[in-house]
């Protein structure tokens, strides 16, 4: 395995024998014959596979032969035989000829790049890893993410828990998807930190910061080997010996991870910590230590838990059960446009021998708008459009009391009373409904909602059709009055609140009511 030292497999030692400065200095040659000897040095430092010591080398080798031949490495790069540096045209293609960015799971992992997984302690990105990787051994969406091309060979590299602890996580997890060890096949490659499998890219004793070869080699040839096409680390800082906030060195070990990736041909998640928050919500910019790695990887996952506002929007009063909510979302898209959050819960799996494992399930929060209309809007505008309503919940007189009839809510309940809150928040962003600013009874300056852009109602037959002749259509038992002048508009007409048709039939799509 990668964790004992691997052999050295480069050519350095050879290389080095074939090029002391003793041969070059011996060397007395035409123009045409330096240039071909330049080139075979160039062809053997391609053989060294640490950039940094092929840099070194390169530049070494350059220092002797200018010595030998001075002038002489410069007329090489003039005649273009070697290191020339010339702009390439650009070749037009056809648009289904370019092959298509080669993704593994959803819009997050890329073969060939580097992922950043971030987030604060305790939300369950273990949970959350051990669930990417079943879906991907399996082929299945189990957390709602599409696995392209099929099931995926993935190698979940875990540095803080022991294999007794990712055995249950993952036998949980299972249990909780319903998957068989059959369905993963010989697919799912599992090493701990704890239990031996060490893993240490990097160090930097005194000073003296090294990638170590070896490793990097031996990880490239697992992979390869066995065809692995997705590396999870968890966590990144225990791969190396690096100050994390050394932000030069951290730029290097990404860097290395990405040409790993590069060479085995997959893609790798880098699973990191983010720093104490006290209730901040996480974004790329709060990785803990080097901003380095995020800058490095080509996207960023980060994890959140759902705070006291989401809880109480999506109807969660208890708090153990609002632990166990958490968001994951790409706050740093480069390849792909970023995705919609995405939710999940951290359910219990009771195992056989006793022990409760948190096992993660994707969960849909629930949408404040299923069942309501375009209709259901136009008749909360007429509501709204027939007396004074001011925009604190708190007042008597809160619009919230205008649309609950026509909703069906009742406002004592706690839930209900959220959802008009919602509901009435989302109109006044879409323009449906306006805030108008303006005294009371009592000459106090007092916020009121007004209707904004009149919903449209397509009505089937327009000659006779009961709104345009001023009367609404009854809903959830509720009568309404005809609509009071300016007539609300249909297509083609303009609103009572000034609005060009083209903006009136916005209003409906952007609640994302049904028309």
């Amino acid at each position: 395995m990668v964790h004992k030292i691997a052999r050295q497999t480069s050519k350095n030692a050879a290389v080095a024998l074939q090029l002391r400065s003793s041969r070059l200095t011996r060397m007395r040659k035409t123009p045409e014959e330096r240039a071909a000897f330049w080139q075979r040095l160039e062809n053997m430092s391609g053989t060294i596979r640490d950039p940094e010591t092929r840099n070194q080398y390169r530049a070494e080798w350059r220092r002797k032969f200018e010595e030998t031949y001075p002038g002489a490495s410069a007329t090489l790069h003039r005649d273009g035989r070697s290191e020339a540096i010339t702009a390439s045209p650009f070749v037009w293609r056809e648009a289904s000829q370019i092959p298509p960015r080669p993704w593994v799971y959803g819009k997050a992992l890329l073969r060939n790049t580097v992922t950043a997984v971030l987030a604060p302690g305790g939300v369950g990105k273990s949970a959350f890893m051990v669930g990417v990787t079943l879906s991907l051994a399996t082929g299945k969406p189990l957390l709602g993410k599409h696995v392209h091309d099929g099931p995926k060979k993935v190698w979940y590299w875990n540095l803080e828990d022991d294999g007794d602890e990712l055995a249950r996580q993952i036998v949980a997890a299972s249990i909780s998807h319903r998957i068989s060890p059959e369905q993963c096949g010989d697919r799912l490659f599992v090493d701990s930190g704890l239990d031996g499998a060490e893993l240490c890219t990097a160090t930097d004793e005194t000073g003296d910061f090294k990638i170590v070869m070896p490793v990097i080699d031996a990880i490239i040839e697992q992979l390869t080997s066995n065809q692995i096409d997705v590396l999870i680390i968890d966590p990144f800082v225990s791969s190396h010996q690096v100050d994390e906030n050394a932000n030069s060195k951290i730029d290097r070990v990404v860097k290395q991870w990405a040409r790993v990736a590069r060479e085995a041909n997959c893609a790798i998640a880098l699973v990191h910590h983010t720093r104490k928050l006290g209730g901040e919500k996480v974004s790329a910019e709060h990785s803990r230590g080097a901003s380095a790695l995020v800058n490095a990887a080509r996207s960023a996952l980060v994890l959140n838990r759902m705070d006291d506002d989401e809880a109480e929007r999506f109807g969660i009063d208890d708090k153990a059960e609002q632990r166990r909510y958490f968001s994951v979302r790409d706050d740093k898209a480069n390849r792909a446009p970023p995705e919609l959050q995405d939710w999940y819960r951290i359910g219990s799996v009771a195992l056989a021998n006793g022990d409760d494992v948190g096992a993660v399930q994707p969960w849909t929060p629930p949408d404040v708008f299923s069942g309501i209309t375009t209709e259901h809007l136009y008749r909360c505008q007429l509501a709204i459009d027939q007396d004074e309503w001011r925009e604190s919940a708190q007042a008597t007189k809160w619009a919230g009391h205008a649309i609950a009839p026509v909703l069906g809510f009742n406002l004592d309940d706690k839930k209900d009373r959220t959802k008009a809150s919602q509901i009435i928040r989302t109109w006044l962003q879409n323009g449906a409904l306006k805030t108008v600013k303006r005294a009371d009874a009592k000459r106090m300056e007092r916020a009121f909602i007004e209707v904004g852009d009149w919903a449209i109602i397509e009505p089937a037959t327009p000659e006779k059709s009961q709104v345009r002749q001023g009367v609404a259509s009854e809903a959830n038992g509720v009568p309404h009055s005809a609509a009071p002048p300016p007539s609300p508009p249909y297509r083609g007409e303009r609103g009572g609140a000034g609005a060009t048709p083209q903006k009136l039939s916005g209003v409906a799509s952007d609640t994302g009511l049904d028309s």
